[in-house]
Order: structure tokens, then C-alpha cells, then sequence
């Protein structure tokens, strides 16, 4: 059984549950920091419960590291954070409407102003804020465009809006092709020159930042007060793509199962919904505690969707159903009810990285992680148990 024989021990009465490794956490966070140029800060993105991670240990993790800074999609996720005892700051980067301003005042949570409506709504109800002004450098999502430089000076004359920050998000910094290179240093040099005009009208724009992951990676040289770091965090990337600075990470997440039932059966049976799959040989198969409730994608089967199973990368085999799915371990020794399989992690020599299974999906890394159901209980190791995936 290798490393996995000892896993049952300490979570026994787990059907599928996600591990979190403290130590790839605190090893992300430094290999990211020794990218940023002085003077910048991170800016951990803890958003969508750190994407499957868990925002609160997340967060107190990268606290212990000297990170102040956190960024959060929704009211509800920053509350959560200052009821787990999260100090520092903590921007909303999603949008908020004005009947939140108590909420947010009472909370000290700083929050991102979408355009110049959205500032005088806010203003309106008479609570003091801090904000951040966003700007739309050509991703097209929310902001204030820079043409529209008198309305921008307008949430700056907000009397309860007080702006300590000024961002921009950039559309393609993961791709090296040329025309999305040309595009990205266009919105680049417009968020730079929006400051600047902005700064020479006399207006304080507060903490400056433009760059999420993959911008600290392809354009580590901008000078920022904050870079918003949220998916190398976790020690992936959103697929395979290039970038020009590899950082050194490690994944902090593993996915794991039991199973439930092993099974016998000759060749040209069906297997699961819709009879998509039939074995080709007398094969074993597995019934594994996990399904596309649990966020395991339908697509898997057939999609190169593998497992681990006692070190041995084994197949999904059928449709993947919404509380269970099948493997093939013809090949995989002595498989038994109640043995833990790995969908996401290591197991012996063997690895299933989130990028592979997100290729398995038909999706990137960021949705295979944010849609881990909260079902699976989320599983610390210790130091121990983590030394044990190497």
C-alpha cells in the first residue's frame, strides 16, 4: 500500500477528503515573494474559500509568513475571514452594492469601486469607506475606463470614500504570443499613464497594483505596491502555459478516496450510466467514494481521467456519477474496500498533478479547485504526513 496503507489510520472514517500541505504553503509564498521587486507586498487571493484550500488556515498560514494583505471575491468571504480572527487588510474585489457599506465599514474590509456610479451609491449612504478605484485597461469586465478621467477624479471627491488603492487586471499575462504580449504591455502602459495623470492632478491613487500570478511571472520588473498572487499560491498554474520566470512550487492540495467495493467482471460488460464504456478484457474494477458532487468532472472517463492506486496509475472507466466513480485496477495488485485512491496528489512514485486532472476535465486548474465540493472535509497534515507525498 506504500505511503497511502498509512493514510487510513488517521482518517478512517472518510469516504473522499482534501489534504492541505502547511509546508507547500509557506515554501509557495517565499518563492513568490523573492519575485516581487522591492517595495511590493504581496497580496494573497483567498478568494472562493482559497480556491477549495480553506480561507481561514490559508490566511493565518501566510500571517505566521509576515503576509498582511488578502483579497476576497465577496462581503460574505471577508466577514468570514475577521470572524476567524484574520486581521491586516482585506480588499473585496468584487462588486458590492451600497446596502453593504455598514457591513463592510464594521468590518474594516476595503472594497473595489466599479465606475463612478457605483462610488456615489456608496457615498450616498453616508459610511465611511475605503476603497479601491478600478480601472479598465481593456479586460472589459468592470472599471472606469482612463478616457473617462473626470469620472475617476469624481470618486476621488467622494466625502465618505476614502481611496487607499488603485488596480487594473490584465487580460492575457499568461501568454507569450505576440500579439497578446503587445496587448498586455498596451494595457500596461495605460494603467501606468492613468496614474501618473491622476498623481499629477494631485490626487493620492493609495496602494498601486496590476499584476495577478502569471503577470509576476512574465513581468516581474513593474514597480507595484501590491501583487495580487492567487492560484501559484496553491502551487498550480491554470494549465501548462509558459512563463519566462518558473517559480519553484509546490502543491499544497491532494484529493482522496475510498472505495467501496472491488468487483470482477468478463470482457464486454458495460460500465456505469449510458453503457459509454465496456471492458475490453476480464477486468477488476473499483467503486471509488467521489463524484461530480464532490466536483469531479463527467468528462473524466474517456478524457484520460486517471487515479493512484497503491502507486499505480489506474483509468476511470464509465460515466462518473454524481456520488461515485469507477476505476480499472486489472493492473494495480491487491485492491481491497476501504483502500484510499488518489485523484489530485502522489501516491509512491506516481503522480497526478491538478493541471493533469483539469486537462482530464476539459478545464483549467482555478475551476477544478473552486468547485471541490464542501462535502470533502478539508484534512492538515502535519509534517510527518506531508513528508510522506515526497
Amino acid at each position: 500500500m506504500g505511503y497511502m496503507g498509512d493514510l487510513i489510520c488517521y482518517n478512517e472514517s472518510g469516504r473522499a477528503w482534501v489534504e492541505i500541505d502547511p509546508g507547500a504553503v509557506v515554501h509557495n509564498a517565499h518563492a513568490l515573494k523573492a519575485l516581487l521587486p522591492d517595495g511590493c507586498e504581496m497580496m494573497a487571493v483567498v478568494k472562493t474559500d482559497a480556491y477549495g484550500h480553506g480561507a481561514a488556515g490559508i490566511a493565518k498560514m501566510l500571517w505566521d509568513e509576515g503576509v498582511r494583505a488578502f483579497a476576497v471575491a465577496t462581503v460574505d468571504e471577508g466577514v468570514d475571514l475577521r470572524k476567524e480572527g484574520i486581521t491586516g487588510n482585506i480588499l473585496v474585489l468584487g462588486y458590492a452594492p451600497a446596502c453593504h457599506a455598514v457591513v463592510l465599514a464594521d468590518n474594516e474590509l476595503e472594497l473595489a469601486v466599479v465606475d463612478g456610479v457605483h462610488a456615489r451609491e456608496l457615498d450616498g449612504t453616508g459610511v465611511k469607506l475605503r476603497v479601491h478605484i478600478a480601472i479598465d485597461t481593456g479586460m472589459h469586465r468592470f472599471g472606469v475606463e482612463p478616457r473617462n478621467i473626470a469620472e475617476i477624479e469624481d470618486i476621488f471627491r467622494c466625502r465618505n470614500l476614502t481611496v487607499v488603492g488603485t488596480g487594473s487586471h490584465l487580460a492575457v499575462p499568461d501568454s507569450q504570443d505576440s500579439g497578446d504580449v503587445e496587448f498586455t504591455n498596451r494595457q500596461i502602459k495605460l494603467f501606468y499613464d492613468t496614474i501618473d495623470a491622476l498623481r499629477e492632478k494631485g490626487h493620492d491613487v493609495g496602494k498601486v497594483h496590476v499584476q495577478a500570478s502569471y503577470a509576476v511571472c512574465n513581468y516581474p520588473g513593474l514597480q507595484c505596491d501590491y501583487a495580487r498572487i492567487g492560484i501559484m499560491l496553491y502551487g498550480v498554474m491554470s494549465d501548462y502555459s509558459q512563463v519566462k520566470v518558473r517559480p519553484d512550487l509546490r502543491p499544497v492540495l491532494s484529493l482522496r478516496a475510498r472505495i467501496a467495493q472491488v468487483r470482477c467482471v468478463e470482457a464486454g460488460e458495460s460500465v456505469s450510466y449510458g453503457r459509454i464504456y465496456s471492458t475490453a478484457r476480464p477486468s477488476k474494477l473499483a467503486t471509488v467514494c467521489i463524484g461530480y458532487a464532490d466536483g469531479v468532472s463527467r468528462q473524466m472517463s474517456g478524457n484520460g481521467g486517471m487515479c493512484i492506486v497503491n502507486g499505480i496509475k489506474v483509468p476511470v472507466v464509465g460515466r462518473v456519477c454524481m456520488d461515485l466513480l469507477m476505476i480499472d485496477v486489472t493492473d494495480a495488485g491487491c485492491v481491497r474496500a476501504g483502500d484510499a485512491v488518489t485523484l489530485i496528489g502522489r501516491d509512491g512514485g506516481a503522480e497526478i498533478r491538478c493541471e493533469d486532472f483539469a486537462a482530464a476535465s476539459g478545464t483549467i486548474t482555478n475551476e477544478v479547485l473552486c468547485r471541490l465540493g464542501g462535502r470533502l472535509p478539508r484534512v492538515i497534515l502535519k509534517s510527518k504526513e506531508a513528508a510522506g507525498h515526497g
